[in-house]
């Protein structure tokens, strides 16, 4: 509770960054599970999806901290349920990575040369939208010393639009993926094909999640 009195003091969102640092960790081990599972790396994949959790119930204790311990009298440039809402969308890319991880470990699993291409691309695309909303989080302080205006705003909005031009490419990648996958189905098990769309879901939450985030602040911009 002293540590998020310091972050409110500091900013009214540094403790909603200081929840994105979190999210962050868990994106970068999820990168590194799938570093993992090209090199068939099965022990690892395990432990790296550990990893995962763990990271994952740290950034669950940062967001119930920042709830139960956000007060009443702060001033904010934006609404409380603004700031929980866009706090919510943070913690569900942090929950896509478990999910991630924890399906990696349910099957041994390789990354078929048929179509690990294209899944790279995939991959790629996904981590390309979060990173940018991760960096619009950073750039909060800033838009808080202009009063959310002017053109640190205009920089922000135009960072919004190019999240959505990424989530678009992601879009492109996993249709050329899927169609890739369903043209070698027969390269896959049942049980690795019905593992593997699964897999895909959740790797596009991570840029679906991200867009969702990035049209929350345009809108704060807009409206707050």
């Amino acid at each position: 509770m002293r540590t998020l009195a310091k972050l409110f003091a500091k900013s009214p969102f540094a403790p909603l960054q200081k929840h994105m640092e979190d999210v962050n960790e868990c994106v970068n081990k999820v990168k590194e599970i799938f570093e993992a599972l090209e090199k068939n790396d099965s022990e690892s994949i395990h432990r790296i999806a550990k990893e995962i959790s763990k990271l994952e119930a740290k950034a669950d204790t940062t967001k119930n901290e920042l709830r139960n311990h956000l007060p009443s009298s702060l001033f904010m440039p934006i609404s409380k349920g603004a700031l929980l809402e866009i706090l919510s969308l943070q913690d569900d890319i942090a929950d896509d990575c478990e999910d991630i991880g924890i399906l990696l470990t349910l099957k041994e699993l390789t990354l078929k040369e048929e179509f690990k291409d294209d899944f790279k691309n995939f991959l790629k695309r996904n981590f390309e939208t979060y990173k940018l909303i991760k960096i619009i989080i950073d750039e909060f302080d800033n838009l808080l010393e202009t009063s959310f205006t002017g053109r640190e705003a205009e920089k922000v909005k135009s960072m919004v639009i190019e999240v959505a031009l990424k989530e678009h490419e992601a879009d492109l990648s996993q249709r050329q993926l899927l169609k890739n996958i369903f043209n070698n189905e027969e390269h896959f098990s049942h049980g690795e094909f019905q593992l593997w769309l699964s897999i895909l879901k959740e790797i596009r939450t991570l840029s679906n999640t991200s867009e969702k985030l990035a049209h929350r602040i345009r809108n704060l911009l807009d409206i707050e």
